[in-house]
């Protein structure tokens, strides 16, 4: 009988031989990596191809990383936010202080105009999803989700039309377009231009609007702004929403007298370097007694630099530019003795009175001539976004956009009317929306067929309401 087989035993060397061969095979690919790496980041810092290329790479992934984590919930942007008070719909109202009228508002909520009277009743509103403004796909290419998207700004033309601003929360860029609506919310006209913050309608009908785009050249002069940057671009359109003409608002700007506004602006990523926010149209009567622009200019702010221009559209140039005690501001208007009227969303600092203030100078001086900054008890903040329109009666009406109120107050401080949004949402039904703007309406200012069709009532909704919890009139809770 034959005894079993030993196995026959593989050589030692045999082993080691390929031991070695996997290591050097492991080591290989690890030595090709860091050099691939260090030669990438060399590129980079150099800016030697493919260093750019590399870094535009990079910092697009990062975009939609961060659109994919910090923006795929509809509350973990920013234009909601964590509730100030339990009270809705209209809280104060003192129609021997207010300007009564009619108040449009729009909201980070939806793609809707609300108009509301004094008592906060809806007797008219505007609704128009992007989706389908554009269901053709020639809009913004790879939109966010509805929910995301909402009118920023809106404003009524006496027949009932309006003309609205679409932004995306979550995208970069954010301008999605403006949009002609009749008072039925059939779309007349649409304009694909990516159209952010505010627009202006002159009296001929034309719009002034900001667009966004991204830039990838170099500005000679302006090394440190690297590309790729987000750039803001003022277009005017005719009336029936045909751009006519535009002009980017940086090269305008390092063009201008005003150029030393630039000096140390960060331009980090795809940098924002100015942030134009707003644009305000010059009036013959704007212009009166405004020393700085003419008839027809144009008054744009720029929040990363904490500054405002005069704009004019027809050579297109900065013609004016000045700072001020104001940080980070938003909404300045010429007013008709001269002085601007602005939204200062930082420049009150961390007070019993809230950080944002809206304050009024003369820029002659840049003397500050009147403000308002909340009370204790009721305290005025929103770290962004925020307007103000000054009254006919001396009032003024405030967007305090983080907290969803909409405020009235008197020369002296009193508030003559306050409104906060009725609408919460989130997981606990304690989120509020922002405000995106607001504007006090006079109803004759209507044509007679659009004013007919509002549930007006007998008094326009202008009677006063029962005391609540001011019973001394001095716009703070009674104590």
């Amino acid at each position: 009988m034959d005894s079993p087989k030993t196995p026959e035993k593989r050589p030692v060397r045999q082993d080691a031989d390929k031991f070695t061969d996997k290591l050097f095979k492991t080591l290989s690919i690890i030595a090709a990596l860091v050099l691939v790496f260090v030669i990438g980041a060399f590129s980079v810092v150099t800016e030697i191809f493919p260093g750019p290329q590399i870094q535009h790479a990079y910092q697009a992934g990062q975009a939609l990383y961060h659109q994919a984590t910090d923006y795929n919930d509809v509350y973990k942007g920013d234009i909601w936010r964590p509730q100030r008070t339990d009270a809705k719909g209209v809280t104060q109202y003192d129609p021997g202080l207010a300007r009564n009228g009619l108040t449009l508002y729009t909201v980070g909520t939806e793609p809707a105009a609300y108009l509301v009277d004094m008592h906060g009743k809806v007797i008219h509103e505007w609704r128009k999803p992007y989706s389908e403004v554009w269901a053709d796909g020639k809009g913004v290419a790879n939109p966010r989700p509805d929910e995301f998207i909402h009118f920023r700004n809106a404003q009524v033309l006496p027949n009932g039309d309006l003309i609205a601003l679409y932004e995306g929360n979550g995208d970069t860029p954010y301008g999605y377009g403006l949009v002609k609506l009749d008072k039925d919310s059939n779309v007349i006209w649409r304009y694909a231009g990516r159209a952010h913050h505010q627009f202006a309608v002159a009296p001929d009908g034309k719009i002034y609007a900001l667009i966004h785009g991204i830039f990838d050249d170099e500005i000679e002069g302006l090394d440190y702004l690297e590309p790729p940057r987000l750039e803001d671009s003022l277009v005017v359109l005719s009336p029936e929403g045909k751009e006519l003409q535009r002009t980017r608002l940086l090269p305008a700007l390092q063009h201008s007298p005003f150029s030393e506004l630039l000096n140390n602006v960060p331009g980090v990523m795809v940098g924002d370097p100015i942030h134009a926010n707003a644009v305000d149209y010059l009036t013959e009567t704007k212009a009166r007694n405004f020393p700085f622009g003419n008839p027809g200019d144009l008054l744009l702010s720029f929040r990363e630099t904490s500054s405002i221009a005069v704009f004019d559209p027809r050579s297109q140039k900065i013609t004016w530019a000045t700072r001020g005690p104001w940080i980070r501001q938003h909404d300045p208007d010429v007013l008709p003795n001269g002085d601007i009227v602005m939204f200062d969303n930082r420049g009150h600092y961390h007070t019993p009175e809230g950080e944002s203030r809206v304050v009024e100078f003369d820029p002659r001086t840049l003397q500050v001539v009147w403000q308002y900054a909340g009370t204790p008890e009721r305290p005025l903040e929103s770290e962004i976004r925020g307007d103000q329109h000054r009254l006919d009666n001396g009032n003024t009406l405030i967007s305090e956009s983080d907290g969803g109120r909409l405020v009235e107050v008197t020369r002296d401080g009193r508030i003559a009317w306050e409104y906060v949004v009725p609408t919460r949402g989130g997981p606990n039904d304690d989120m509020i929306p922002i405000i995106g703007w607001s504007q006090r309406l006079d109803p004759a200012s209507f044509d007679s067929d659009f004013a007919r069709s509002l549930d007006l009532g007998d008094n326009g909704g202008t009677e006063a309401l029962p005391p609540r919890d001011d019973e001394d009139g001095d716009g703070a809770p009674a104590t």
